[in-house]
């Protein structure tokens, strides 16, 4: 396999190449977003400036936004290996969660039991916990193991159980970049029948995603973590999505995926998505789209690898730093959650953004339950650095660089 040809890959990227009086911002942020491909920048001009419309019209333009949508489907399907009828679009992907959540609703009764984690986004709790609320069901939470920073899971046959009707599980932690064993997960749901709701948000940035290898029933996923527009994504089992009684107006397509996409949708950030999908594609080999994108993920996750064993070998042998890691052996994507005793996260990421345009993230990420049993939220919880592909040895060194400097400060 080729290797990621980085020089080349950050030229496919406006936000990177500054301006004649800047240097461009070095972005450590790719779990709250990355920047955009050139790709995903193009298709949403060539939309905009060719001609919008909206759906179902019998002129060109209309038609073209038709095909937008379809073609927008099946992009998504060959990147997540799923049907093409499968895939919905929305807002995002916590508005989309919390629409499927109001769906479920007929499939959950009192005494019924919804488990969810204490390492998760909340995008992946509250939706959940809600429609628990709403029908008098029970939640019951995964814990996370505060050593570790993985979840749980040796007691997972108490925990689901025949009661369980809704298991929901994040594929990997936006904090710790902790990658649950989530066919674990899902394969003790499947035992008794449970629903299975995975936030792939994360993950699909980092690594190549198989929906039907997995076999849950609900993937949530969102464009603008991996190089595209701000527009969410549900990956929903026909078999679950047939039977889903959708809130929406009672003139709008009853056929899936059609039925959840209620009102007019985001047509300019779907030919983005297309843009950022086709950048992926670009980076790998194959016969076949699909092909090309697992091989476009593996050179990027290859890279992401490199940089990130560079900066966990330094993060760790800082003494004035504590860094939360899941320990070797245990899967992680390129993301650093650290504190420092004594300082506020703000004022960290304060001076990196001054002295040296780094853009790194402070705060609770949403993740608030794994915040508060860890304790970070007094000190305004985690300084993070998320690494993307366009991200480079030279960065990774100028961070370490950085860091010295501001323990220096506070020191003298």
């Amino acid at each position: 396999m080729k290797t990621l040809a980085v020089a080349e890959l950050r030229a496919m990227f406006p936000a990177l190449r500054g301006s004649e009086n800047k240097a461009p911002y070095i972005y450590f942020d790719g779990p709250g977003g990355t920047q955009m491909a050139q790709q995903s920048v193009d298709g949403m001009l060539a939309y905009i400036t060719g001609g919008m419309a909206n759906l179902h019209g019998a002129f060109p333009t209309s038609v073209g936004t038709d095909n937008l949508l379809l073609e927008g489907r099946k992009a998504v399907a060959d990147l997540v290996h799923c049907a093409s009828e499968e895939v919905a679009f929305g807002q995002n992907m916590t508005t989309l969660a919390f629409s499927i959540a109001r769906s479920l609703g007929s499939f959950i009764s009192a005494d019924d039991e919804v488990v969810v984690t204490e390492m998760d986004h909340r995008a992946n709790v509250d939706p959940w916990v809600t429609l628990a609320a709403d029908k008098g069901a029970k939640v019951k939470f995964i814990e996370l193991d505060p050593n570790t920073y993985t979840l749980k899971l040796d007691r997972l046959d108490e925990l689901i159980t025949e009661k369980t009707k809704l298991v929901a599980v994040g594929m990997s932690s936006n904090v710790t970049g902790t990658v649950t064993d989530i066919r674990r997960v899902i394969a003790r749901a499947k035992e008794v029948n449970a629903i299975v709701v995975v936030d792939a948000v994360h993950a699909v940035p980092h690594m190549p995603i198989d929906f039907q290898e997995l076999g849950c029933d609900i993937l949530l996923c969102s464009a603008y973590k991996f190089f595209g527009p701000h527009i969410g994504i549900a990956v929903i089992a026909a078999s679950l999505f047939e039977k889903l009684q959708v809130y929406k107006l009672a003139p709008a397509p009853q056929q899936i995926p059609d039925k959840l996409e209620t009102g007019t949708q985001n047509q300019e950030a779907l030919a983005g998505l297309i843009g950022a999908i086709t950048f992926i594609e670009q980076l790998g080999e194959g016969k076949n789209r699909r092909e090309r994108l697992v091989s476009g993920m593996q050179r990027i996750e290859e890279h992401e690898q490199q940089l990130t064993a560079r900066l966990d070998g330094f993060l760790r042998q800082v003494p004035d730093l504590k860094l939360y890691r899941a320990p070797e052996g245990v899967y992680k994507t390129p993301t650093f959650a650290f504190t420092i005793p004594g300082i506020k996260a703000r004022e960290v990421t304060t001076w990196f953004a001054e002295n040296y345009s780094m853009c790194i993230a402070d705060g609770h990420f949403y993740a608030t339950t794994m915040a508060e049993k860890l304790g970070v939220l007094p000190i305004g919880g985690w300084i993070r650095i998320g690494l993307a592909p366009y991200n480079t040895l030279e960065e990774v060194m100028l961070f370490e660089e950085g860091f010295q400097k501001f323990m220096a400060t506070r020191r003298s």
